[in-house]
């Protein structure tokens, strides 16, 4: 009964901590990957005002001409001349969709490892090949390494940075390297930007799209502007790639939501610069928390830090800590490792304080 495509598709592990979280009493959950702040109250209501003035049917499937518009000025003022520009229901719908129009079966799309979970699962459901890059231990992009992966079935290499699971910014050096191999096999590169305003080292974002013209550039509104649940992102890139998306998102996702759409376009001139500002001092919270006791690497961007798992199965580690009603992601979700385990730092100050008490005593 079940399409064969799904045969290798398992559910997220992320997803089953979340599950088990919701069925205990006052978890300590550091496991979410999502702002602890609220969209905040302007972009709220410019949402609600859109509402009631009865902005809520169907948008043009690429998404209004105003947002899109806006869009490309943000871009611009990052070096990127965005050849086209669509409006996504999230970035992993941005995801899914740029699979659905470049990936083939028997592709080899390269992705670092460690990963965002979702990458994975969608190049498999393509019939694609994944092909992963270590960058243990220190989460860095090493050129032997990614010119290894690259083989004549080579379609795509993916960019996160800063990265789910691991906090990592790759440096301007690397970035060209990627840039330098793409150029040189002729390969597109998609750009998870996603976190681009958590920068705790440098306060400018320097991605694959200032670098690279074939380049797909996933951006979005759910972990800057917290707006999680109303399902924003876009894509940009060369205009070929695009419509293509634009058609498939016609017969899959019809357009984004249409209020969202609306507040986001207030969200791009929104300085969310004093929030982020705070997950600098939590990241340091949690580092110094954490490093004395275990192996870690210091995030310089996005919410998470992956310190090595004691006893070194991540999996066996994380139900130690279930059982002290802590729950963290075991990093076999997100690596083809099974060593490390992921804290979302994107939680108050006592539930962060709670959670290091308990990991330094299961230590």
């Amino acid at each position: 009964m079940i399409a064969k495509r799904l045969a290798n598709i398992k559910p997220s592990g992320v997803r089953r901590i979340f599950d088990l979280a919701r069925k205990m009493e006052n978890p300590i959950n550091l496991s979410i990957g999502e702002p602890d702040f609220d969209i905040p109250e302007p972009l709220k209501r410019e949402g609600i005002e859109w509402i009631q003035r009865g902005f809520n049917k169907y948008t043009p499937t690429q998404g209004i001409p105003e947002l899109r518009e806006k869009i490309r000025g943000y871009l611009r003022r990052k070096g990127i001349e965005a050849e086209e520009v669509m409006v996504t229901a999230g970035v992993t719908g941005g995801v899914l969709l740029s699979c659905l129009a470049l990936v083939d079966p028997g592709d080899e799309i390269v992705i670092p490892d460690p990963y965002f979970v979702m990458y994975e699962y969608v190049v498999l459901l393509m019939g694609g090949t994944p092909v992963y890059v270590d960058t243990y231990p220190d989460f860095a992009l090493r050129e032997e390494h990614l010119r290894k992966a690259i083989t004549d079935r080579t379609k795509m290499i993916v960019i996160n940075s800063p990265n789910n699971p691991t906090g990592a910014v790759y440096s301007l050096e690397e970035l060209r390297m990627v840039a330098d191999i793409a150029r040189e096999h002729d390969l597109l590169v998609l750009s998870d930007d996603i976190y681009e305003k958590y920068l705790f080292e440098t306060g400018h974002h320097q991605g694959m799209g200032q670098l690279y013209p074939k380049t797909l550039i996933l951006g979005g509104f759910s972990k800057s502007w917290a707006m999680t649940g109303w399902r924003l992102g876009f894509v940009a890139g060369p205009g070929e790639i695009i419509q293509q998306m634009t058609t498939l998102q016609q017969y899959s996702f019809t357009c984004a939501p249409s209020f969202a759409q609306k507040a986001a376009i207030k969200a791009l001139d929104y300085d969310v610069s004093e929030l982020i500002e705070g997950y600098r001092r939590k990241r340091d919270l949690v580092y110094e928390g954490l490093r004395e006791k275990y192996a870690v690497q210091k995030p310089k961007g996005a919410f998470y830090i992956f310190p090595e798992a004691k006893g070194g199965d991540s999996w066996k580690f994380v139900e130690k800590a279930i059982e002290h009603n802590l729950f963290i992601v075991p990093g076999s979700v997100f690596s083809r490792r099974n060593t490390h385990f992921r804290i979302s730092f994107a939680a108050s100050d006592e539930t962060l304080m709670r959670g290091i008490e308990i990991l330094n005593r299961i230590a």
